[in-house]
């Protein structure tokens, strides 16, 4: 799921849906015929650092960046969330734009945690969710409907292994942008795709 950088930076560049179409059966006018679903975020629920329930509908009509990650990280996670913090002031004002970040390891990073962790970034819940829940459903929805990774591994640095990526989902529960949250010339680029999928740019959907 790489993306050509030189691609994304073209001023009028439509953005692609990335993940792994389905091709589905269906009958139209008595006939079997063929149809290509595509790759959407699956349903889930989860709870934020209010203790509220997040799922796909606090999303709605809203586009939203998602990432993996742990309070206790040792290497990467302090520079993504600083570098989500720069995406989070870009679109702190608008109410289209959200950020839905899911811990790993939900047995240390309870509610109490991710609240605390989210007053110390400064940053407000309705626009910054820090989501935990059963681990298993946060490894599967890493895995298979955002394809990255997200699983413990004790030989890993704090016992867990994650992608570093920034995920950029449209309105319609469909991946269009995928980036290295460690990498400023990337999230960069993510802060100006973001708006090719707001209502100031529908055409461009």
């Amino acid at each position: 799921m790489m993306i050509s950088c030189s691609l994304n930076k073209k001023k009028n560049f439509e953005l692609p849906v990335l993940g792994r179409p389905e091709i589905i059966e269906k009958e139209v006018n008595g006939k079997i015929v063929k149809d290509t679903v595509e790759h959407t975020i699956s349903d889930f629920s989860f709870v934020d650092q209010n203790g509220d329930t997040i799922t796909n509908e606090t999303f709605q009509n809203q586009v939203y960046i998602a990432d993996f990650f742990f309070t206790s990280c040792p290497t990467i996670c302090p520079i993504m969330k600083r570098e989500m913090l720069r995406v989070y002031e870009a679109y702190e004002n608008n109410p289209e734009v959200a950020i839905l970040s899911h811990t790993i390891d939900p047995k240390h990073d309870s509610v109490a945690v991710l609240k605390a962790f989210a007053e110390q970034l400064g940053v407000k819940a309705e626009k910054w969710h820090f989501v935990t829940g059963n681990q298993d459903s946060i490894y599967t929805i890493g895995e298979t409907s955002y394809m990255v990774v997200a699983n413990d591994d004790p030989n890993a640095p704090g016992g867990y292994i994650h992608s570093g990526a920034f995920l950029l989902v449209d309105k319609k529960r469909r991946i269009r942008g995928v980036y290295d949250g460690t990498v400023p010339e990337q999230v960069d680029l993510l802060i100006a795709d973001i708006k090719k999928l707001t209502k100031k740019n529908d055409e461009n959907i």
